[in-house]
């Protein structure tokens, strides 16, 4: 069975700034599409027999600059949904909130169609992703790739290695980076973690 890909998406001017971007479809900055084009030779070396992404722009425009084309768009790689905190930055929310922490309070609620998720919300769409990877992994020759977000792709880590979706907090994502989860002992491994390719 071939490995599985992580790739955050290039720098955008919210991750930038530390702002939380779920459903907000910002794309990305000058410096996040050069960091997109830097990571295709990595991604090709694996060779894919799938890759998924996200809907929103700023996954989608990093997967075509990585040059991998055709992926499968799929809506259970989008961003947790930060509800009521949308646009805000952890430093804004720590001042009526000192004690916050996402992995463990999730959200305040939000508007209607994007209530707010939490940690256990996320993980169960991690589940179901997860059991398309698995599918594409056992259909085909090669590893698989997702193209998502970096709150999402620490939950699906920690989901992946058996642990709570809370333990998303151990695994730190930088952007426009490749992770690998293999296999070792027919056991789950983390085999490369915030890969970026060599000047």
């Amino acid at each position: 069975m071939g490995d599985l890909l992580l790739v955050r998406h290039g720098e955008t001017e919210w991750s930038l700034s530390g702002r939380h971007t779920g459903s907000t479809d910002i794309p990305l900055t000058e410096h996040g599409r050069e960091q997109a084009r830097r990571l295709a030779p990595l991604i090709a070396s694996y060779h894919l027999s799938t890759a998924f992404v996200s809907p929103m722009q700023r996954a989608r425009e990093t997967a075509r600059l990585a040059g991998v084309e055709g992926a499968r768009v799929d809506a259970d790689l989008c961003e947790w949904d930060y509800g009521g905190y949308e646009g805000v930055t952890t430093v804004e929310i720590h001042r009526t909130r000192p004690d916050w922490f996402l992995f463990d309070d999730g959200v305040a609620p939000g508007p209607t169609e994007h209530p707010g998720e939490s940690p256990d919300q996320v993980g169960a769409r991690a589940e179901r992703m997860l059991a398309k990877i698995d599918a594409a992994l056992a259909e085909a020759q090669g590893s698989v790739a997702v193209f998502s977000h970096g709150h999402f792709l620490r939950v699906l880590t920690a989901r992946r290695l058996g642990l709570p979706a809370e333990a998303g907090a151990l695994f730190q994502l930088a952007t426009g980076t490749v992770s690998r989860l293999s296999t070792e002992h027919r056991r789950h491994v983390v085999a490369g973690w915030n890969v970026r390719p060599s000047s």
